[in-house]
């Protein structure tokens, strides 16, 4: 386009040829491709990348990957050398692996005893017009659940020029927390203790609820731990007024509070030492109460009102269990025994 430009303003070839940095042979044949076919001509792309020799291979290979995924981009060229005979070195592996649309992601999880359409059923029947309601200001709904936190290493990642060391402390003390966490204002209600939680923590919690929301109506969302479903409980909730809407079995998918834990524990836990369990516990404590203020934008894209489901997503089975390729093993086996 430049040299054309430079052409319509009537300078000499050499000058164009100068000033474009092209050769007058580019020059002429930028001049013939515009008189037999305009601007449209001169914007094909005459060149070809060199195709890659996987490429004839590249349905059986995509066919194979989707049945079973590589762990590793070394296992995924041993792969591919054994279906196609082609030996090719990670970083071609990986750029292929990247045009078959795959990319490394991490294994998600699911309760192998989970039952799929009965969690679909209780979300869209029992919970969603729930959620519906509380939305609208015609009641509350709380999510309940309890934490276990042991005085133990949580290890987490970090950005480190060499790898780091956190200090284990002895001992099993522990900090339980029992929250309630409302799905709309996500203000947060805490029982805690270093025993055990119970029924009696369960019915503590409930009486809390009740008495800083009188004569509102108000639904618990919460799973079937026997110190939550025993007469004690719903007969407490009962004189309260409170409904207690039980998940299905093994749907921690379905409770706010799973979320709201996970949170907890990479604000103030991962990668980081207390030097004893007071202060172990004040940070824990402390992180919840400060929560729902402190970071209540990040809170905001996390705690929303929609929930995992299981329904569509490709599921592991025993049948097809990931694990490395033979040619893999074959040739862990050739190194050990020449180590021997």
């Amino acid at each position: 386009m430049e040299a054309l430009y430079l052409k319509s303003q009537d300078l000499a070839p050499e000058d164009i040829s100068r000033l474009c940095a092209i050769s007058k042979t580019t020059f002429y044949r930028y001049l013939h491709e515009y008189r037999i076919g305009g601007i449209e001509k001169l914007k094909e792309v005459p060149f070809h990348p060199r195709q890659s020799q996987l490429a004839d291979y590249r349905a059986s290979i995509e066919a194979a990957f989707r049945q079973c995924p590589p762990v590793t981009v070394a296992e995924a060229g041993a792969r591919i050398e054994a279906l196609t005979g082609l030996r090719r070195g990670p970083t071609q592996v990986r750029q292929f692996l990247k045009s078959l649309g795959m990319k490394p992601r991490k294994v998600g999880q699911i309760p192998a005893k989970a039952d799929v359409t009965v969690q679909e059923d209780f979300k869209t029947r029992q919970l969603e017009p729930r959620l519906e309601e509380a939305t609208s200001g015609q009641r509350l709904v709380f999510f309940m659940d309890a934490a276990h936190f042991v005085f133990a290493p949580f290890l987490g990642w970090l950005w480190c020029f060499e790898r780091l060391f956190v200090k284990a402390p002895s001992g099993r003390q522990r900090l339980n927390v029992l929250a309630a966490l409302n799905a709309i204002t996500r203000d947060i209600f805490t029982v805690t203790n270093l025993t055990y939680i119970t029924s009696e923590t369960v019915c503590e919690l409930l009486r809390l609820l009740a008495g800083t929301h009188p004569g509102v109506s108000i639904t618990i969302v919460l799973d079937n731990a026997r110190y939550q479903r025993c007469a004690l409980v719903q007969s407490l909730a009962q004189r309260l007024g409170i409904e207690l809407l039980f998940l299905p079995a093994y749907s921690p998918n379905l409770n706010l509070l799973e979320r709201f834990w996970k949170f907890v524990k990479k604000q103030c836990l991962y990668s980081k030492y207390y030097a004893d369990h007071l202060a172990f516990q004040h940070a824990i404590i402390a992180c919840i109460e400060q929560a729902p203020d402190k970071h209540k934008e990040e809170l905001a894209s996390l705690l929303t009102l929609k929930f995992q489901s299981f329904k569509a997503v490709r599921v592991i089975g025993e049948e097809s269990n990931i694990s490395l390729f033979p040619v893999a093993r074959q040739r862990q086996k050739k190194v050990s025994s020449k180590a021997a």
